[in-house]
């Protein structure tokens, strides 16, 4: 098993988990006096009382808040800009994000356009970014997450769509990591089965992909083990039972972990050929696109012996102590998904058709090509449209 032994670990967040963490949040010391709240264009935060609580513990921390509710669940650069505009506008000096991924990775990068000229994507790597130079810091950002799925609240990654290019494109730098972050399962019990299913396993990948990428660590090792454990002992038994808070916090722990992983390590081009199937189809969450590739993508792999023992460790920290073969991941993986009741995801349901399987691959190499990098066995464009094909029902 091929692991490298040096590793480089910066992780500021500071964390505050469990059941009933959002409490404390008027505790801890706040960056700013002004907040700007960023939440999605839904109705559950509010309708949840997730906005009321959360601004009564801004109030007692003697902060003012401004309330910006326009996050969709593929967050728009038009929106980043107008997010940045506000913040400027009412001269708030940090973010609170409040949500899922989303919405805080649309904070991070509205804290950088609250403090920069121009538009978002001069400063985006990659893709038809301009890669301009960052000139100001940006204001800090609170993360506080209302559900298990991208570990965004402890990594600098914001992923973001440009809808002019047709480009989903992640983006950060050391300054955009969460100041704070709370991980509260409580706020996480009011998300419908399939969402929980759906960031449950965005989150198992993040692990999983991070753990066969040929970037894997000691340290990167140590994290993804136990965030596989702890996602595919718990997610269905979350799904099929929202109010179970042990589940939840343990599907919570192990997105967590797999935020952090992805600080040690890197995820794989499965996520570029995801992120490319939403910035053609924004109404497609992003891990019911990973689902739906998920065992054709890593059946590839598997085929190519990119890392057999690997896909074998994974199988055994999923439920399998027997596993002796890779194929025994995808065995856990679609029984995992069948008790979820994931397994029959369609991309026609969402628009997708095979005569953009071509444009989609291109895309995917041409706007996040730097993981792609990460993967043991290099894909060509055609291994993945035929990846595509595969996946397609």
């Amino acid at each position: 098993m091929e692991t490298i032994l040096n590793f480089k670990m910066y992780t500021p967040t500071r964390i505050a988990f469990g059941a009933g963490a959002v409490n404390s949040l008027h505790e801890y010391a706040m960056p700013g006096k002004k907040a700007l709240l960023v939440i999605s264009n839904g109705k559950s935060t509010k309708s949840n009382g997730y906005l009321d609580r959360v601004e009564e513990q801004l109030h007692l921390a003697g902060v003012e808040t401004v309330l910006f509710d326009q996050i969709e669940a593929n967050p728009l650069k038009s929106t980043i800009m107008a997010g940045g505009n506000c913040a400027k506008k009412n001269s708030c000096d940090f973010i609170v994000a409040l949500g899922g991924g989303s919405v805080i990775d649309a904070s991070k990068a509205i804290s950088f356009m609250a403090t920069n000229d121009g538009d978002y994507w001069d400063y985006i790597w990659g893709g038809t970014g301009k890669c301009q130079p960052i000139k100001n810091k940006p204001i800090p950002v609170i993360a506080i997450t209302t559900t298990a799925g991208t570990g965004s609240e402890v990594d600098p990654w914001g992923v973001v769509s440009n809808e002019e290019t047709q480009e989903k494109i992640g983006f950060g730098t050391d300054d955009s990591y969460p100041v704070l972050a709370i991980v509260d399962p409580e706020l996480m019990l009011s998300v419908p089965p399939k969402f929980t299913a759906y960031q449950g396993f965005d989150a198992l990948f993040h692990s999983v992909e991070s753990y066969v990428s040929k970037f894997a660590n000691l340290q990167s090792d140590m994290y993804a083990l136990t965030a596989i454990e702890n996602v595919s002992h718990n997610l269905a038994e979350a799904v099929a039972s929202g109010n179970n808070i042990e589940a939840r916090t343990r599907v919570a722990f192990g997105n967590t972990l797999s935020g952090i992983v992805m600080t040690l390590s890197l995820t794989t081009s499965q996520h570029s050929l995801e992120h490319a199937m939403s910035a053609f189809h924004h109404n497609l969450p992003h891990g019911a696109g990973l689902i739906m590739l998920s065992k054709a993508f890593f059946t590839h792999f598997i085929n190519k012996h990119g890392c057999d023992e690997r896909f074998i460790r994974m199988a055994q920290a999923m439920g399998m102590p027997e596993a002796k073969e890779p194929m025994d991941f995808i065995r856990m993986l679609a029984k995992l998904q069948e008790d979820c009741g994931v397994a029959n995801l369609k991309m026609s349901d969402y628009g997708i058709t095979p005569d953009e399987f071509e444009k989609m691959a291109i895309n995917a190499k041409e706007t996040m090509g730097a993981l792609f990098e990460a993967d043991r066995v290099q894909l060509s464009t055609e291994d993945c449209v035929n990846i595509y094909k595969d996946s397609y029902k």
